[in-house]
C-alpha cells in the first residue's frame, strides 16, 4: 500500500503543475473548503494525525473530540459554536457524544455528517462530498 502512495503523488503533482487554466481549475474546487474547520467526534485515536491530514489537503481544519472517552463529553457543546460542520463515525462513537452532536448541531445550524464507519476513505469521501455540493450550489 505504501508503494501506491508514492505512485499516486507524482500525478496528483503533474496536474496541479500544468497550464495556468488547469491550475485555476483545479484551485478553485480546494478553495471552497479552505479555510473552514471541522469537528470530528469518536473514531480511533491511532487515527486522528492521518485524519488532520486529509483535512489539511483540503485545505481545511480538523477539530478532533474522542467522544467522551478521556475528554468530556460536555465540551462538545463549546466546540460546535466555532465548526462549520460535524463528522460521526457511527461505528466508533458512544450513543451520548452522537446524541449530543446531533442535538447541538440542530440548536446551533450546524451540517452534521454521519460517516459509515472511522476510516480514513469515509472522510476522504465526505469532504469529495461536499466539495462536489458546494461546486454545485455555486
Amino acid at each position: 500500500m505504501g508503494d501506491r502512495r508514492n505512485q499516486l503523488k507524482p500525478k496528483q503533482s503533474k496536474s496541479k503543475g500544468g497550464d495556468r487554466d488547469g491550475v485555476q481549475a483545479s484551485a478553485q474546487p480546494a478553495n471552497k473548503l479552505e479555510g473552514r474547520s471541522f469537528l470530528y467526534v469518536g473514531g480511533r485515536d491511532c487515527q486522528v494525525a492521518h485524519l488532520r491530514q486529509i483535512a489539511s489537503s483540503h485545505g481545511a481544519e480538523l477539530i478532533h473530540h474522542d467522544g467522551g472517552l478521556r475528554e468530556a463529553v460536555s465540551r462538545i457543546d463549546n466546540i460546535l459554536p466555532s465548526v462549520d460542520c460535524v463528522f460521526c463515525p457511527i461505528d466508533c462513537i458512544s450513543h451520548d457524544a452522537c446524541l449530543r452532536v446531533k442535538t447541538g448541531c440542530k440548536k446551533w445550524g450546524k451540517a452534521f455528517v454521519p460517516l459509515r464507519n472511522g476510516s480514513k476513505s469515509s472522510l476522504e469521501r465526505a469532504f469529495l462530498d461536499l466539495k462536489t455540493s458546494r461546486n454545485s450550489a455555486s
